[in-house]
């Protein structure tokens, strides 16, 4: 048994788990059979938006992996559990969006220099299923996000809102073609699928990079949080603070803070947890407290120490 108990360090995602599970079922039988009538057509708009159901497939898959680890206990050896897993996964879903995209760039192009001929039909009768089959899976997650946040739910999120644009853009292409003959127009919609997909990528990739960096995560001001522990009653100062995300919701800070040896140390470690949790919704924080004349980290105490003096009432 291991005493990791301030902070929850599992999962348990009941809606999202059951969401994904919905959703990769479907999208699974639904890639097979747009990549059966991509092939068949010959239409690159809809191998594009297959390719982009397949990844799809991956990053769900990803998902599901990370809920399942994300339910699993820490241990002597990953003491913060496996949540972080979930952010793994975000980086690896929107790194293949990425590269999928760039492929679908350069067909795209080869198409416009080599136009093919394309069976508008079929091409038409698939995207109309896939955009009833989009507009379910979307409704499906914005529903699961309401309850419970996880950023690869949000991801799957937005990764259907492009499909659902995509659907949209190879009805109107397939339209097009039928009644103008212009066949450019298959992988110019192709193109803009693969913008589409380039940008949700990307937009992945920085979300879950800069949790992997831990970075201060964007909701909270690490200034104002600073000002608020400066304001309990004994501290006297903040330094070496840092904040960082282990999952989307799941937050750690770390200070030292030099105090007034007056006051009870237990009592400043009291208010400034509570002030964390109560201002900002932090409830793990490791807090050392410090003396400035014991342990005054250099430069930076003795001048800490120097303004002290300076600003002492005179006697």
């Amino acid at each position: 048994m291991y005493d990791y108990h301030h902070l929850h360090h599992v999962k348990e995602q009941t809606r999202s788990k059951k969401t994904l599970w919905i959703t990769l079922i479907l999208t699974s039988f639904f890639t097979i059979v747009e990549i059966i009538g991509g092939l068949v057509s010959n239409s690159l708009a809809l191998l594009s938006d297959s390719a982009h159901m397949i990844s799809d497939v991956i990053a769900l898959g990803l998902s599901m992996i990370a809920i399942y680890l994300a339910t699993r206990p820490p241990n002597a050896r990953f003491t913060f559990g496996f949540l972080r897993f979930e952010i793994i996964a975000s980086f690896l879903n929107g790194l293949a969006l990425a590269i999928i995209s760039v492929g679908i760039f350069v067909e795209g192009i080869r198409r416009f220099v080599q136009p093919e001929a394309i069976n508008f039909k079929l091409m038409l009768i698939i995207a109309s299923i896939g955009f009833v089959v989009n507009l379910v899976l979307t409704l499906v997650l914005s529903r699961s996000m309401k309850e419970e946040e996880n950023l690869n739910v949000q991801s799957a999120l937005w990764h259907f809102l492009g499909d659902l644009l995509s659907s949209a853009g190879v009805i109107v292409s397939a339209i097009i073609i039928y009644f103008t003959g212009i066949q450019w127009v298959d992988p110019l919609i192709s193109m803009v699928i693969g913008g589409i997909i380039f940008i949700g990528g990307v937009k992945i990739i920085k979300e879950s990079y800069l949790i992997l960096m831990e970075s201060v995560p964007e909701r909270f001001n690490l200034d104002e949080i600073r000002q608020a522990i400066r304001q309990v009653e004994g501290v006297e100062n903040v330094h070496e603070m840092h904040l960082w995300a282990i999952s989307t919701d799941h937050y750690s800070l770390t200070a030292h803070v030099f105090i007034d040896d007056k006051i009870q140390p237990y009592c400043i470690i009291l208010g400034i947890n509570e002030t964390l949790k109560t201002n900002f919704g932090i409830e793990h924080s490791t807090i050392q407290m410090e003396n400035a004349d014991i342990h005054p980290h250099g430069e930076y105490g003795k001048e800490f120490l120097r303004n002290r003096k300076d600003i002492a009432p005179q006697g």
